[in-house]
């Protein structure tokens, strides 16, 4: 059962709602009226309204921690408040039609717009202005979602379309095709790298963000989807729909319960104290629903519908398990992207200062109830001695009548008692092994980059083996004896190795940096190579086509290397050799023969045919390794893709 909520939010139409997700207890509404009205949900009474715009606003988010509000126009302006100091704190312009998406990334002070315009922009609050814009898409943009660790972007736009950004390189990773209507919602999973895409052709979409193809289809609905959320554990989907709140599950793709609520327009989902809250409008009035969801069913092995010709479902995934790569979240800001995003001009940037201060203090934020706005924001700047104080769940609905909703839709269905499943063991617990002998130990096969002990290496295997149990004590000779083992083998490789750097050393300051890499490959010490391609792949200048033919056949081993930091090294060079000189290779080899003798273009022409028979070998290799998973797969799928060419 849902308990629902309503309230007289604006005195013309409202056109956007929000809620806070921190809190679940915060609503933001935007009308007609162009002001922006702030709610607590389980109060009647406006907390603070917030004017400044002159057309109706289109469009609204607040910050993760429920400190920032941003509003977008039909007009294309874009303002931004802080709840906690009531006062307009910047006023963005650049846009050229309506506002229709807007988010906060998690962890910087950045704010990514869609527009009418198709254009994305992606703006600095500190700075006052737009940093870059994002030009792709062919229709308006819908919806944008910053990923959880703030890495990328994923916008929904009316072209049908779902494109993933990597803020980071500053383009489109992937683009994701397969719904024939207008995408109108995207949210990105918790923890693992999946995405939901919701559309008007009545589907929901889930992509992996691994080997970008769509992992499930939701399909046979009977209204589209208005919104959806992911449950904060990643166990399930929610999504928002005309009457009904349905829970879903994508591998395989089930439903998992169907709960009657009669929302209407609702706008978004919330989920705090084990309930989910969900907010819609409908003219000038605003509504609020509260879904117990201890009582609401979120896995399961007997789907509600969604069987295809009567054939089983594939077996569940298991609760807690995770079938892909989790977000890292250690950056706090957006890295800079490349050069190749199309960068806001000047006058974008430069925020006009004369309108701008003149809509600043004409925007305003009127405290309308000041003990709610005490009790909700004031507190945050306070230092609290105790334990803070919980939210209050909302009061419990009423209980449900004997027969479900879901039974009442299926009437003739048998109702099947679940035997509860068994406690199933977490995936990083290691099942005890019962045998007394010794396990082998197996190496990885790609040996990572940051460790904290030596691979393959045991304390216990410099140590001498004890003949007898009773024998615990070792003589100190007999132990530095067995640690000396090897150690001359060592300090050789290590004085070589030196020597080899001083060498190539010698080269670079008396010499050009062809002749310093030639000495490298003649060490014949791939480690050499490496730190020589480190140094070189800082400076983008440094690289020219001759050093190209001697460095290519030294990438091809660095791809298939099984130490890591050879393989991001390898991936590093050839990605700059990709950019800078494969169209020239291209369009050298693609333009008829010169009449005359051209000494100078002759030697060109080889270098290029010596470089593109280099590159046909290692897109072999880029392409079988591009299924892999993780960081290394990420790297050669990007590789593959700008190596398309030559195929």
């Amino acid at each position: 059962k849902a308990t629902p909520k309503e309230i007289v939010a604006h005195s013309s139409n409202v056109s956007s709602l929000v809620l806070g997700k921190k809190s679940g207890r915060l609503l933001a509404t935007g009308g007609d009226d162009c002001r922006v009205n702030v709610w607590s949900v389980n109060k009647p009474n406006c907390v603070m309204s917030l004017s400044g715009h002159t057309t109706p606003i289109e469009s609204l988010q607040i910050s993760a921690k429920e400190e920032l509000i941003v509003a977008g126009s039909q007009s294309g302006s874009i303002r931004v408040w802080d709840l906690e100091a009531a006062k307009i704190l910047r006023t963005l312009l650049g846009h050229k039609a309506n506002i229709c998406s807007l988010d906060f990334h998690p962890y910087g002070s950045f704010v990514a717009s869609g527009s009418l315009d198709t254009d994305i922009k992606l703006w600095d609050v500190r700075r006052k202005g737009c940093i870059f814009k994002y030009k792709s898409h062919t229709q308006a943009v819908r919806c944008l979602r910053f990923s959880p660790d703030g890495k990328w972007l994923a916008s929904a736009a009316d072209d049908h379309t779902v494109k993933l950004w990597d803020l980071t390189a500053g383009k489109v990773m992937f683009e994701f095709t397969g719904h024939s209507g207008p995408v109108n919602v995207v949210e990105f999973h918790p923890s693992e790298y999946l995405l939901a895409s919701g559309s008007s052709d009545r589907t929901i979409r889930f992509w992996d963000l691994e080997k970008f193809h769509v992992v499930s289809c939701i399909e046979e609905e009977a209204t589209p989807v208005r919104c959806v959320l992911f449950n904060p554990d990643g166990c399930c989907l929610y999504g928002g729909y005309q009457d009904s709140l349905r829970v879903y599950g994508w591998e395989p793709e089930r439903c998992f319960d169907v709960v009657l609520v009669n929302w209407g327009k609702v706008a978004d989902l919330a989920i705090c104290n084990n309930q989910l809250i969900g907010g819609s409008f409908a003219q000038s009035t605003v509504s609020s629903f509260v879904v117990d969801l201890s009582r609401v069913t979120k896995s399961g092995s007997v789907p509600h519908g969604l069987l295809r010709n009567d054939e089983p479902l594939a077996q569940p995934t298991p609760t807690g398990s995770s079938l892909r790569r989790s977000y890292d979240r250690p950056s706090t800001s957006c890295s800079k992207p490349q050069s190749r995003v199309k960068h806001s001009s000047e006058s974008e940037r430069r925020s006009p200062s004369s309108e701008e201060e003149r809509d600043e203090k004409e925007s305003k934020a009127e405290i309308q109830n000041p003990e709610d706005y005490k009790e909700i924001f004031q507190p945050k700047n306070a230092i609290s001695r105790t334990p803070p104080r919980m939210n209050e769940p909302f009061p419990a609905p009423p209980e449900d009548e004997p027969v479900t909703a879901k039974e009442a839709a299926k009437p003739n269905q048998p109702v099947e008692v679940q035997t509860p499943l068994p406690k199933q063991e977490l995936p990083f617990q290691r099942p005890p092994i019962a045998s007394s002998t010794p396990l082998p130990r197996a190496e990885p096969s790609v040996i990572p980059a940051a460790r904290n002990e030596p691979i393959g290496l045991k304390a216990s295997d410099f140590l001498p083996a004890l003949k007898n149990q009773s024998q615990t004590e070792l003589v100190d000779e007999e132990i530095m004896s067995q640690i000396r083992k090897g150690h001359k083998t060592v300090c050789m490789v290590l004085t070589s190795r030196h020597k080899n750097l001083d060498t190539v050393r010698a080269v670079w300051s008396t010499s050009d940096i062809k002749n310093s890499v030639d000495s490298a490959v003649a060490t014949n010490d791939l480690s050499v190579v490496v730190d020589l391609l480190n140094i070189v792949n800082q400076t983008a200048s440094l690289w020219k086509l001759d050093l190209c033919t001697v460095v290519l056949p030294q990438i091809e081993k660095l791809l298939q290397s099984k130490y890591e930091s050879y393989v991001q090294t390898g991936c590093t060079s050839l990605k700059l050799i990709l950019q800078r000189f494969l169209p020239l290779i291209t369009d050298i080899l693609a333009a008829p023969p010169s009449v005359g003798v051209d000494i100078t273009r002759e030697e060109r022409l080889h270098k290029c045919r010596l470089c593109y028979k280099q590159l046909k070998n290692i897109s072999n290799i880029v392409k079988n390794k591009s299924g892999l998973s993780g960081r290394h797969g990420s790297a050669f799928r990007e590789l593959h893709l700008l190596m398309a060419v030559l195929e």
